[in-house]
């Protein structure tokens, strides 16, 4: 039951992070689009595709084994799914900054931002494998062994994500210099991503011990 209450409570933080990054790029940094001539809306593909992908539908998918009222096999499916939608959005996130990049002639990969987001997309992706891999060719007794090790790893890389994220906003934050209300919806912003990583753990926790 505290499971249930803390998954409901992740969904809610998820919905609103997603909201207040919308309004966030669409009413104060000029829209969203990647075949912009703008540098500005190219970049916005960025955040949004990161967030929903390697936050939102990570964090979904982790808690898909105790959310979805179904078979295991289905579970299952739905978590490795929901991995590599990530991973599609991650890529397409990914080059919309590059792009960016090129469009206003800076350096590629030199923040902390960027190598904290290029370390967890590349983890990700070696986990996703080892799980596919581990799923569909492992024993049960090499499953049970990898299992603890694949859930730990995957609660590890959605706080990775998160921090990428919030530096990500305060590297933003810092260059723009948003006047106050911007300020405060981009604080907002950052509450709600990292709690809605906390709820996601604490729900996986909570189920794990059987509450």
């Amino acid at each position: 039951m505290r499971s249930y209450t803390t998954s409901v409570l992740a969904h809610l933080f998820g919905i609103l992070a997603i909201i207040l990054l919308l309004v966030w790029l669409l009413h104060y940094r000029e829209g969203i689009e990647y075949d912009s001539d703008n540098p500005l809306r190219v970049f916005n593909v960025h955040p949004l595709l990161m967030f929903l992908g390697f936050i939102f539908f990570a964090g979904q998918a982790i808690m898909s084994y105790h959310t979805v009222p179904s078979e295991w096999q289905t579970q299952r499916l739905i978590h490795m799914t929901l991995h590599l939608i990530a991973i599609v959005l991650g890529v397409v996130g990914i080059c919309a900054v590059f792009r960016f990049h090129d469009m206003v002639n800076l350096e590629d990969v030199y923040t902390l931002h960027s190598w904290i987001g290029i370390a967890t997309f590349c983890l990700f992706g070696v986990q996703w494998l080892l799980g596919v891999v581990f799923m569909f060719r492992g024993s049960r007794a090499e499953r049970a062994g990898v299992a603890p090790w694949h859930i730990a790893g995957g609660r590890a890389l959605l706080y990775m994500a998160i921090c990428a994220a919030l530096t990500g906003l305060m590297e933003r934050f810092t260059m723009l210099k948003p006047h106050q209300t911007e300020s405060r919806l981009i604080n907002f912003l950052g509450l709600a991503i990292l709690l809605f990583g906390v709820f996601v753990d604490i729900t996986v926790g909570l189920a794990y011990f059987g509450s």
